[in-house]
C-alpha cells in the first residue's frame, strides 16, 4: 500500500514524540536538591547531577545508594567519601549524612504532578489584587524561601479564576501540609528593634550573611527541664551591612548602662519581632555602645515534652528564622484558600489503576469494533490511531515540561474517547451512501469532525481558567489531544480508510 503524505506526517510526528519523551535506562540516582552552605554543596554537588558511584561502589538505584550511605554514615569521626557523578567527582570529609535529596533517575522526560508522586498543594490569595510584576516578585521571594529551607520539587505559578481573582499556586512534592502552611501562610516580616527603633530587617539589604550548618557559629547551646518540659536554646551569628551597622551605632550611642551580677549591659535590649510578635529580647554588651558592629548573635528557643522533641523543635525554629533572615519577608500578606495533601501511595495506586483501565478500554474497544465492522484491518487502524494520538499528546507534554497530574491524564483519556468517536464517524460515512465517491463521503465526515472540534475547544478554553487553574491540566491535554487529532491523526486515518475501502 502506497503511503500518502498525511500518513507519512503521522509517522514523522510519532517519531518526534518518541524523541521528546526520550525513554532512558540510565542507572544511578538523581540529585533533586542540595542544601546551600553544606559540605555537599561546597564539594561541588548540584541539583540535576546523577550519582554513579560512592567510594567506588556502583549505584544503580535509590536502594543501592541508601544501603551504601547508611553503611558508612553517620560516623564518630569525619571520613573521606568519594562521590562520582556522571560529569564530575566530589570529595566529602564529613561525619554526617550528605545534605542532599536523591531519587531514582527518571525513565522518561515526562514530568508527573503531585497526584502521582505525592506532596502538598496550597492555593494562596494575596491580601490585595496584584499586578503581574507584583505577582512575579511574590513568586520569586516565595520560591527563594522554599529553596533555602531545603525543599525540592517545587512548582510555583500564578493562576486566576473566571472572576479575575489572582492566586499563587504552590505545589511541593514530598512536603507535608504543615511544612507548606508554615512557609507560605506567614509573611515572615523580621525586625530587630532597640527602643522601638528598627536596627535591621530580614533580607539581603541589611543582612549580608547568615551562619548555617557550622557548629562554630550556629547550633543549640543548652537544654534544661523546666516544670516537666524540656527547653533548648539556639544561637547563630548574622553579618550586617555597613548601613545597618551604622544605624546600630547611632541608636546605641545614646543608651545608658546597667550594672548586673552578670556584667555591664546597655539599659535597652535588642528586641526581635517576627510578624509583629516579640519572639526574643537580647542583652547588649556595654562594649557595643556606639560601635559599628557587623556581627550580631541571634538567640531563640524551642520546647518539647522530652529532650529529643525539644531539640528537634529548636532546630526547626532556628532553620525557619535563618530562612526568613536570608530571604526577607514576603512582599504581601497571604491567605491560604485551599490546602491539599496527596499521599505518594495513592499516586502509585492511581497510576496502576490508570494502566489497568487503559488495558480494559483497549480490549473493550477492540472487541466492539471487530463485532461491528467484522474487519481486522479497520479495528487495528482505529486502535493504532488512538494509541498514536495519546502518545503524541504525551510527547507534546514532555516538550513543554507540563506536569502530568490526574486532571491531565483525564484530559488525555477524554481526547482518546473523542478520537475513537471521530474515527467511527469516518468509518460509518465511508460505508454509507455508496453511490457517492469515497472521497466525498470522507470529506463529509471530516466536516462533521471539524464542527465537533471547535465545540470542544470552545468548551475547554473557559475551563482552562476556571477553578483558579486547578483544572488547567484537563483542559490543556484535551485541547492538545483534539488538536493533534484534527491536524494529524484524523486526516491520516481518513487516508487509511480510503486505502482499506479501495
Amino acid at each position: 500500500m502506497k503511503l500518502t503524505f498525511r500518513i507519512w506526517l503521522l509517522i514523522a510526528v510519532f517519531i518526534l514524540a518518541l524523541l521528546a519523551i526520550s525513554p532512558s535506562f540510565e542507572s544511578g540516582v538523581l540529585i533533586k536538591n542540595v542544601e546551600t552552605n553544606s559540605t555537599a554543596y561546597e564539594a561541588g554537588l548540584r541539583q540535576g547531577m546523577i550519582i554513579k558511584s560512592v567510594n567506588d561502589r556502583r549505584i544503580k538505584n535509590l536502594e543501592d545508594y541508601n544501603q551504601v550511605i547508611t553503611n558508612i554514615l553517620p560516623s564518630e569521626e569525619k571520613i573521606k567519601i568519594l562521590i562520582n557523578t556522571k560529569s564530575s567527582q566530589a570529595v566529602l570529609f564529613t561525619d554526617k549524612l550528605p545534605e542532599i535529596i536523591v531519587a531514582n533517575t527518571p525513565r522518561t522526560k515526562l514530568k508527573t504532578g503531585l497526584d502521582l508522586q505525592g506532596g502538598s498543594r496550597a492555593l494562596v490569595k494575596p491580601e490585595k489584587q496584584l499586578s503581574s510584576s507584583e505577582m512575579n516578585d511574590l513568586i520569586a521571594v516565595t520560591s527563594n524561601r522554599i529553596n533555602v529551607f531545603g525543599i525540592s520539587d517545587v512548582t510555583i505559578r500564578s493562576v486566576s479564576d473566571l472572576s479575575g481573582n489572582t492566586y499563587m499556586l504552590v505545589e511541593v512534592a514530598g512536603a507535608t501540609p504543615k511544612d507548606l502552611e508554615d512557609l507560605v501562610s506567614k509573611q515572615g516580616k523580621f525586625e530587630a528593634k532597640i527602643s522601638n527603633e528598627t536596627v535591621f530587617v530580614g533580607g539581603d539589604k541589611d543582612i549580608t550573611s547568615v551562619c548555617r550548618n557550622d557548629a562554630s557559629c550556629a547550633g543549640i547551646e543548652s537544654c534544661d527541664t523546666v516544670s516537666g518540659e524540656d527547653i533548648c536554646r539556639f544561637r547563630f551569628v548574622i553579618y550586617l551591612s555597613e548601613e545597618a551597622a551604622k544605624k546600630h551605632a547611632k541608636i546605641t550611642s545614646t543608651l545608658g548602662v546597667n550594672y548586673t551580677e552578670y556584667g555591664k549591659y546597655l539599659d535597652k535590649k535588642l528586641d526581635l519581632y517576627l510578624d509583629d510578635q516579640l519572639v526574643d529580647s537580647l542583652l547588649i554588651s556595654e562594649g557595643l555602645k556606639g560601635q559599628e558592629t557587623t556581627v550580631i548573635q541571634i538567640q531563640g528557643s524551642g520546647s518539647g515534652p522530652d529532650r529529643n522533641s525539644a531539640i528537634e523543635n529548636t532546630e526547626e525554629s532556628m532553620n525557619k528564622l535563618q530562612t526568613i533572615l536570608i530571604t526577607g519577608s514576603l512582599p504581601f500578606k497571604l491567605n491560604i484558600e485551599k490546602l491539599d495533601a496527596i499521599s505518594p501511595i495513592l499516586g502509585k495506586e492511581f497510576t496502576k489503576n490508570i494502566m489497568l483501565l487503559a488495558l480494559v478500554a483497549f480490549v473493550a474497544v477492540s472487541v466492539v469494533l471487530f463485532i461491528k465492522y467484522r474487519k481486522i484491518k479497520i479495528t487495528l487502524s482505529v486502535i493504532l490511531t488512538m494509541f498514536s494520538e495519546a502518545f503524541i499528546t504525551l510527547g507534546i507534554a514532555a516538550l513543554i515540561n507540563w506536569n502530568l497530574d490526574a486532571p491531565s491524564i483525564a484530559g488525555i483519556i477524554a481526547g482518546m474517547g473523542t478520537g475513537v468517536n471521530d474515527q467511527i464517524v469516518i468509518i460509518d460515512e465511508s460505508v454509507s451512501n455508496l453511490q457517492e465517491s469515497i472521497k466525498e463521503r470522507i470529506k463529509r465526515a471530516l466536516f462533521i469532525i471539524i464542527g465537533a472540534f471547535f465545540t470542544i475547544i470552545a468548551a475547554m478554553l473557559p475551563l482552562f481558567w476556571a477553578g483558579a487553574g486547578l483544572l488547567r491540566g484537563f483542559a490543556l491535554t484535551t485541547i492538545i489531544g483534539v488538536s493533534v487529532g484534527i491536524l494529524i491523526t484524523r486526516p491520516a486515518f481518513a487516508d487509511i480508510i480510503k486505502k482499506i475501502e479501495g
